[in-house]
């Protein structure tokens, strides 16, 4: 495994930053994401929850690399099927593996395939869909003078669970762009839109985000800020303005 020490030189910080915008990069993280949006069904429902988004990487030899990607929802809602009331506790956690070479090609694409697990560990029906799930990802790009561009996809069909529940078949795209300044701000646009295949519905929220890497006590951390606009969404869902603020912490190699 590549497991950091902590320490990292502040002249670096551009380059560390740069590999954050690279969801396969060899590099462990723990990313703390906190979300909030409204606009849920009759009631203008809320969700507030936070993702923790461990990633870590491994070696498995000289030319290819394993990633996992983990997200581990913990959410807070209030009348979010209508007049619901509220509900606190762990959503579905969902755990991507990424088997990717440890080198761009040669003309410096960076790709990785492998599959996605959805896992019910909703602590409440309202908090997740009582299914599990699984599938393909996989995720391409390309890292050229500061600027990062590529595409993150996953396809999730239900297999067992609760069969009063409704059938998972879900896409989810992210198409991203972003720019890291050699002074370690990085700005990200990017959507993660959902396409429900049972019920023929997009979910489709752009986000626009500003980090700033930073070095404390020679811990590396980046700082998140963003908003996003809900240009589309299922029946009952979310819509007009949300808002996004994280807290990533860095373990690079030394």
């Amino acid at each position: 495994m590549l497991f950091g020490t902590g320490a990292w030189a502040e002249d670096n910080t551009q380059d560390l930053a740069k590999k954050l915008s690279n969801p396969i990069a060899s590099l462990i993280s723990v990313p703390f994401q906190s979300n909030y949006d409204s606009g849920y069904g009759p009631n203008d429902g809320q969700k507030a929850y936070v993702n923790v988004q461990p990633v870590i990487p491994f070696t498995l030899n000289d030319d290819w690399n394993l990633i996992s990607r983990t997200i581990v929802p913990i959410a807070w809602q209030h009348d979010i099927a209508g007049p619901s009331g509220d509900q606190f506790g762990l959503g579905d956690i969902s755990e991507s593996l990424f088997f990717a070479p440890s080198k761009p090609t040669a003309s410096g694409i960076i790709w990785g395939v492998g599959p996605v697990f959805l896992l019910p560990t909703a602590t409440d029906e309202l908090l997740g869909g009582r299914k599990w799930g699984a599938g393909p990802t996989a995720v391409v790009l390309k890292q050229f003078d500061g600027w990062t561009v590529g595409m993150l996809a996953n396809h999730i069909w239900s297999f067992a669970g609760d069969s009063d529940r409704s059938d998972i078949n879900s896409s989810f795209l992210q198409p991203f762009v972003s720019y890291t300044t050699k002074d370690a701000w990085t700005f990200t646009l990017n959507t993660e839109s959902t396409y429900n295949w049972e019920a023929h519905q997009w979910s489709v929220p752009v986000n626009f985000q500003v980090s700033k890497l930073v070095v404390i006590d020679k811990q590396p951390i980046s700082l998140t800020a963003g908003v996003r606009y809900w240009a589309e969404s299922p029946d009952g869902g979310p819509d007009g303005f949300g808002f996004r603020t994280a807290i990533t912490l860095l373990f690079p190699k030394k």
